[in-house]
């Protein structure tokens, strides 16, 4: 069942949501929950609104605290709700997904309640539900092996290899000597490693094996560490591979990786415009590989230069890599305006260029892409708080640490912000009830604790 927009949705569940939105804004918690509940009885695809009553539930857990105990609690009371839920999973797995979102509703972290909600949410064939909620609970439970495979598999079987080898790549660290892990990691990695070079018709590690050789082969090329004579015969041999198949992309890619690592910045550029060229002159993730072989070679100078100590030298290449960079980030953005990541490193860049409308009409844009939502919005608070404009600043902010459920490095950052437009907007008290969040976390990050003396007047 294909996951549906706020754009596709029925005008009345829009408005719903609107409701819950608002009802979040005002801290009315509970009443936000029952909206978003109802917004996806009329549409049960609207993963947008499962996100953010996922975040009214976890605000809401939050405020009441606990542990373990509190779980178990939550699990006895909630066992007659959970067999309703796994009673329907097979007759209706809509209703039983509907069912698992009222266990939701009692504890969002229980990890009992979340195997029926996933169950129900495959059988209901929503399984980005599934996935968006252990996404959720891999941050509170990141060390659950459990989970963490859970969540692989179901990566794997939507088509999302790097996410899934990210999820392997977490279990091998807790269990180095598991073979299962081991290989999960292993099959993981090369089918990310296929459907970046174009090979999604592959089904596991050993479908794009030729023979032993092969096998081999790819080992030496995936060393951390090799002598110049292993990359110069890699180079060699796949240079032959491109010459008897030169519309094979894979190969063209690795070549220019060889030449990259090699630092023929000149030849690794050539192969890759060669295999822009066969594609049309349009195909992303060549161009940024291009981007990385230019960045690279800017270093390259720029570290040659400072050696030799020519400082002079060294600043204007740094200011050329600086004006490539804003140039190239433009450039990709004309060639796919629908590719929101490249909008939100345009709209980064001209930031920091203090190109500030600029900046704004491409984050506005990018906010829409889940993976870069939250830095957009910090981004765009910094806009408005270089407008001077804090109350619009401080909205940013506020949408981004609704969303953020962990004290993590970019928490404090949206947290620190809202500290500071607090201090801005003559609210002191505001602000340092901010800082203090940070503070009992981490006296180390920036001047909080020095801003927290301040405050106890020390």
């Amino acid at each position: 069942m294909a996951e549906m927009t706020m754009e596709e949705a029925p005008r009345k569940a829009r408005e719903l949501f609107e409701k819950g939105m608002a009802a979040m804004e005002r801290g009315n918690t509970d009443y936000a929950i029952d909206i978003f509940l109802n917004t996806l009885d009329l549409e049960p695809r609207l993963l947008k609104v499962r996100r953010f009553l996922r975040a009214a539930e976890l605000k809401k857990a939050k405020e009441k605290g606990g542990g373990q105990m509190t779980h178990a609690i939550a699990s006895l009371s909630g066992m007659g709700a959970m067999m309703k839920a796994k009673g329907a999973v097979k007759k209706n797995p809509v209703n039983a997904l509907r069912a698992a979102e009222d266990l939701m509703k009692i504890d969002p972290l229980n990890l009992t309640f979340a195997n029926v909600l996933v169950e129900a949410a495959l059988a209901a064939d929503m399984p980005e539900v599934a996935i968006q909620h252990l996404e959720i609970l891999k941050e509170f439970y990141p060390k659950n092996v459990k989970l963490l495979n859970q969540l692989g598999k179901l990566y794997l079987d939507t088509n999302q290899p790097h996410a899934a080898r990210d999820a392997y790549a977490a279990v091998e660290k807790l269990m180095p000597n598991d073979p299962k892990a081991v290989k999960n990691l292993k099959d993981a990695s090369a089918l990310a490693s296929m459907k970046k070079g174009g090979w999604e018709e592959a089904k596991s590690y050993r479908d794009v094996m030729k023979d032993k050789d092969e096998a081999v082969r790819l080992e030496q090329q995936s060393k951390s560490s090799k002598s110049k004579k292993d990359v110069d015969d890699l180079i060699r041999e796949t240079a032959a591979k491109v010459q008897a198949e030169p519309n094979n992309m894979n190969y063209r890619r690795a070549l220019a990786d060889l030449y990259t690592r090699s630092k023929n910045y000149n030849e690794a550029l050539k192969v890759l415009r060669e295999a822009l060229e066969m594609m049309g002159g349009a195909d992303p993730q060549i161009d940024l590989a291009i981007s990385s072989v230019r960045q690279k070679q800017f270093d390259e100078e720029i570290e040659k230069l400072r050696a030799a100590g020519d400082e002079a030298g060294a600043a204007a290449r740094e200011q050329a890599r600086a004006d490539f960079l804003l140039q190239d980030a433009e450039e990709k953005v004309k060639r796919y305006p629908n590719d929101l990541q490249f909008r939100y490193d345009l709209g980064a860049l001209l930031y920091e260029r203090g190109d500030l409308n600029g900046a704004i009409q491409q984050l506005q844009m990018a906010q829409r892409n889940p993976q870069r939502r939250i830095r957009a919005l910090y981004y765009l608070a910094m806009c408005f708080k270089a407008k001077e404009q804090h109350d619009i600043a401080m909205e940013q902010l506020e949408k981004a640490a609704s969303e953020l459920h962990l004290m993590d490095d970019t928490k404090k950052d949206v947290v620190y912000e809202m500290g500071i437009i607090s201090e801005a907007m003559g609210k002191p008290e505001q602000a340092v009830a901010y800082y203090k969040e940070i503070y009992a976390v981490d006296i180390g990050y920036k001047d909080i604790a020095q801003k927290i003396d301040q405050a106890y007047g020390k």
